[in-house]
């Protein structure tokens, strides 16, 4: 480990990075993308720590990351779990309040991103000082995998309204895998009205409104390894009403 970190000598000090997992019933998911976490940020050099914001998952998911925490260290592994499901919005919030990073990355916990994407995250930031870097899966190699046509069509239909009805300036809008300047998701938090599917999409669009800048990085997203896809009926419902409400007010 020791020859790593000489091998990047400046990146401890200078910049941190939070990286908030919202978790609720991921207790397959947590130890292999927590491993991988530590891994790519262990490589890069770059300074971290990943907050667990457990929403009271009745799977265990907390016992498991009390278990990551005592492998990883307190100061790399924070568990700031919350009595129940909230709201994605929410744990953002609730896992600001606790970041120490000047940075914050917002991922899934269910191995649809990987984290080898953030160290390209990292660079394209710095590249051009950008309050914002978000992940693509429709531009240059990026890309889905393990969807059926039908969710592949939704997301598809999805990211095309919104280009049509807001012209957000980022081909991806509904995806989940960001880095953020920390005092931009503050202010764009605070903005923010949405809940669900559509709080993604809101945030690219306040982020144009405000005048943050955005850049970009293809992605590969691969569905969900274990459990349960969250997406049904009444997310596209709801995401459908978020956009028209989004379409009326910006």
């Amino acid at each position: 480990m020791a020859s790593r970190k000489s091998s990047h000598p400046n990146r401890d000090r200078v910049d941190k990075y939070s990286v908030l997992l919202p978790t609720y019933n991921e207790r397959e998911n947590l130890p292999l993308i927590v491993w991988l976490l530590v891994k790519y940020f262990g490589e890069s050099g770059y300074n971290y720590e990943v907050i667990v914001i457990d929403d009271g998952s009745p799977d265990g998911t907390l016992e498991v990351a009390e278990q990551l925490q005592k492998i990883y260290g307190e100061d790399k592994i924070l568990l700031r779990p919350r009595a129940k499901k909230l709201g994605l919005g929410t744990a953002y919030i609730h896992g600001m309040r606790h970041a120490t990073g000047n940075f914050i990355i917002i991922m899934d916990a269910d191995l649809s991103h990987h984290p080898k994407f953030i160290p390209e995250f990292i660079a394209k930031q710095k590249e051009a000082n950008y309050d914002l870097v978000s992940g693509t899966r429709y531009r240059g190699n990026g890309g889905v995998y393990g969807w059926d046509l039908r969710r592949k069509l939704i997301s598809r239909g999805a990211n095309y309204l919104t280009q049509v009805l807001l012209r957000p300036g980022a081909t991806d809008l509904t995806g989940s895998f960001r880095l953020y300047k920390k005092k931009v998701l503050e202010s764009l938090v605070e903005h923010c009205v949405s809940k669900g599917y559509v709080f993604q999409m809101e945030m690219i669009v306040r982020a144009r409104q405000l005048n943050y800048t955005v850049g970009e990085v293809p992605i590969s997203f691969v569905d969900r390894v274990y459990g349960e896809s969250k997406l049904g009926g009444n997310e596209i419902v709801s995401f459908v009403k978020g956009l028209l409400t989004l379409f009326a007010t910006t």
